[in-house]
């Protein structure tokens, strides 16, 4: 019990009220860190973006990749059509075996943005054409297809309904991916706390009033649940399509359900990216999870993160390190806590980090073993 030394007369001040945003706590606890600039074994980043990059970028993040021991990164940033050829290209030839490229959904075509009942997913037969200019995608270079939130979200049908992610239009482009043999990596929802009111209750409300465009709470917009619900129901009509679910599946707060989810679906994947601060809040958890299913876990990070950014994400994986930030930004962007290692055994590390994907993504072996 904590005693005050002063009389009641002699009471200091309270210390300013300070904002939310002002709050900078400096740990004082000492613990064993090890600060790792490089990953143990071999990895593939699957979740990356350069197509923002300019060409001397792409030469710095090669250099990081190099730094960190990442072979090799998947670039998510392919557009169907003509601009495919020139991302994968760029890529290819100023580095080769070291970026696999995926293409995006094209919903618009040949409309006009800023006409959506121009645009191609609105007319008859948009799934075979979709699916074409996948297969042309990969004739041209790609590995596999990758999904936005888009789907789900944003993207409304001509009455303005958001269009559902299991809406049979995009029947035929799951089935082209099994048969090319290539995988759909799909981003479908956001933190359950982005459906949430922006309250005092809402465990990242620090964020969302950063970020108000970022909330996805009201009637205008699905349930996180049936965004999720609609995205499994795809997966399980398409058995033969390999699906690997970005962001933990977008559930990483409840990873029992997940499991539930990789139980009921062979075919569904998942990998980390922009998760490691769920996940490593719940260590315990998170561990047992990764001893279970990894086989079916891949590593990603999301952008093109400096070294800064990737040492938590390799501290994670590989230590037992506590109370560590899983970000480099002083303001914690996703939530007022720390993060605790989870120390997989190197078995598991090697699936995580480059067999899994190389299982999972045609091109990702040969390119780590020219």
């Amino acid at each position: 019990m904590t005693t005050s030394v002063f009389s009641q007369d002699e009471v200091p001040e309270r210390p300013r009220r300070i904002y939310l945003d002002e709050f900078r706590p400096t740990p004082v606890l000492k613990v064993k860190e090890h600060i790792l600039e490089q990953a143990k074994f071999p990895c593939v980043n699957v979740h990356s973006h350069p197509g923002r990059l300019s060409v001397e970028e792409i030469d710095e993040m090669v250099k990081t990749m190099d730094a960190a021991n990442i072979a090799v990164s998947v670039s998510l940033d392919g557009k169907a059509g003509p601009e495919f050829a020139d991302h994968y290209q760029l890529l290819a030839k100023r580095h080769p075996n070291r970026f696999i490229v995926f293409v995006r959904m094209d919903y618009i075509g040949d409309g006009a943005p800023d006409k959506p009942e121009t645009w191609d997913v609105h007319k008859p037969g948009f799934g075979v054409r979709m699916a074409d200019k996948l297969t042309e995608a990969v004739r041209q270079g790609a590995q596999g297809l990758k999904l936005l939130k888009t789907l789900g979200l944003y993207l409304k049908d001509l009455d303005g309904n958001l269009i559902k992610p299991d809406d049979p239009r995009f029947d035929p482009v799951w089935e082209r991916a099994a048969e090319l043999n290539i995988p759909v990596l799909w981003h479908c929802a956001d933190p359950i706390s982005f459906f949430s009111p922006t309250d005092e209750r809402n465990e990242r409300w620090e964020e969302l009033y950063r970020h108000p465009e970022w909330s996805f709470y009201g009637e205008q917009f699905p349930s996180h649940q049936e965004l999720i619900d609609g995205r499994n129901r795809v997966i399980a009509k398409h058995p033969e399509t390999s699906f690997i679910c970005a962001h933990m599946a977008d559930i990483p707060e409840d990873l029992t359900k997940l499991g539930t989810y990789l139980d009921r679906y062979p075919n569904m994947n998942v990998e980390i990216s922009a998760r490691v601060a769920e996940l490593g809040r719940q260590p315990y958890t998170a561990r047992k999870f990764f001893l279970k299913y990894p086989d079916r876990i891949l590593f990603g990070t999301d952008g093109v993160p400096p070294m800064s950014e990737l040492i938590p994400h390799f501290r994670f994986l590989e230590t037992f390190d506590e109370n560590f930030p899983y970000e480099d930004n002083p303001f914690p962007p996703q939530g007022l806590w720390n993060i605790y290692g989870i120390g997989l055994p190197d078995e598991v590390l090697k699936k995580i980090y480059h067999e899994n994907a190389e299982r999972l993504i045609p091109g990702v072996k040969e390119a780590m073993n020219p």
